[in-house]
């Protein structure tokens, strides 16, 4: 047994305790959670920053915000593996196959290289993945001039692995900050009818169905590329989409422009796929450049393995959507929620942001009012008038 003065020097039974491992340079934490003993590396070579250290973790045990046992043992892998899962099992169509055969998420290549995630490496600790770790992955991907918008979609995707492993899988009791940045405004790109058709002419043959569809329904790109022939009725004028082909799994119709009905009618043999997009993305890049929509600019390989490119920019493929939008209601005068229908839009609050009004359409908005209000004026004049007068207006009209 120890002295007395050794027994005054130890720490009160219940406020943890400090230790170190042969031949380990941290101090380790132990203290009581959930009736079970803890013991914790602190990471700090500094007895008073260890001790610093202990006193948070109890204070988090007695809030339930300490790290769980088992969450020490987590890695990046781990989350990752669980937010595959959670994509497979919700069958979200985001979930992809990359060459060697494997699932992935886009939005997680950027993620994998940060936490060198491989193999032969399951990444990090989850125990260091903390708030300033999502800033300095931002700070990297911006270094490597990457925008806001990608870097957001990698960082909902660190989130979304975080929550599941606490929320849904009860393996951490918190989930540390994720920092976003501020994304540009959406897209306002649209396309006037004269300047669409001039587009349109300068496309391959075997593209025109389908840029045509795009730019009289408003129907997204991967919708239509899923479309086969028995879906047509030429007839009817009138394509239909399966729910499994939606993006808002809810199957609908879409009406077809008499010019597109003629080039389907052309189309043999009518099986398979409905249109053909080969080489959309280089056509569609030449064709607006052709017709000022857009500027290619020729950029040289960064190493001499590299092969010359070209950086592309002006009208979008997806500005279509927003110019079938605009046209349906604006020009045709379509109800709103028919339009959507057409769409595929369910909220109301994204079909408005797809809704564009240019300068134009408030100009000719006063001049019909204009019109409007002038006839409505005649009319009062008319009623005001002894019948007398209005008839000799009448007459002299």
């Amino acid at each position: 047994m120890g002295t007395s003065e050794e027994k005054e020097k130890r720490r009160p039974k219940g406020d943890g305790g400090l230790f170190k491992r042969a031949g380990c340079r941290f101090w380790y934490a132990q203290y009581v959670q959930d009736g079970k003993k803890v013991r914790v590396s602190t990471r700090e070579t500094s007895k008073m920053a260890a001790l610093g250290a202990l006193r948070r973790l109890m204070g988090d045990a007695e809030r339930g915000l300490a790290p769980l046992p088992q969450a020490r043992k987590l890695r990046y892998a781990d989350l990752r593996q669980g937010l595959l899962d959670d994509y497979r099992k919700k069958e979200n169509r985001s979930l992809t196959t990359d060459a060697n055969g494997d699932e992935t998420i886009h939005a997680l290549y950027a993620l994998d290289e940060f936490f060198g995630y491989g193999p032969k490496n399951p990444g990090p600790r989850v125990s260091e993945i903390k708030a300033k770790t999502s800033s300095d992955f931002i700070r990297k991907r911006q270094e490597q001039k990457v925008g806001n918008a990608i870097i957001n979609r990698s960082l909902a995707c660190l989130r979304r692995m975080l929550r599941i492993a606490c929320y849904d899988n009860e393996l951490i009791q918190k989930v540390p900050k994720v920092h976003f940045l501020k994304e540009p405004a959406a897209r306002k790109g649209f396309v006037e009818i004269p300047k669409f058709n001039e587009l349109l002419a300068l496309l391959p043959t075997h593209l025109k169905p389908l840029i045509l569809f795009l730019y009289y329904c408003g129907v997204r790109g991967g919708e239509a590329k899923q479309i086969e022939w028995p879906q047509v009725d030429l007839d009817r004028r009138l394509i239909r989409l399966e729910e499994e082909q939606t993006k808002g799994d809810e199957a609908r119709y879409a009406p077809l422009p008499s010019e597109l009905v003629m080039l389907l009618r052309a189309i043999e043999p009518k099986t398979g796929k409905v249109f053909d997009d080969t080489n959309l993305r280089v056509e569609w890049q030449k064709a607006c450049a052709a017709c000022g929509e857009g500027t290619r600019t020729l950029m040289q390989p960064k190493d001499e393995n590299g092969y010359p490119w070209y950086r592309y920019e002006g009208l979008s493929i997806h500005d279509l959507r927003r110019s079938a939008v605009r046209n349906l209601v604006t020009i045709a005068g379509v109800p709103e929620k028919t339009a959507m229908r057409i769409s595929g839009h369910k909220t109301r609050a994204v079909f408005d942001r797809y809704h564009i009004v240019s300068t134009g359409d408030i100009t000719d908005a006063m001049s019909k009012l204009e019109l409007a209000a002038a006839g409505i004026g005649a009319k009062q004049v008319q009623k005001a008038l002894p019948a007398k007068s209005r008839n000799s207006v009448s007459r002299r009209k």
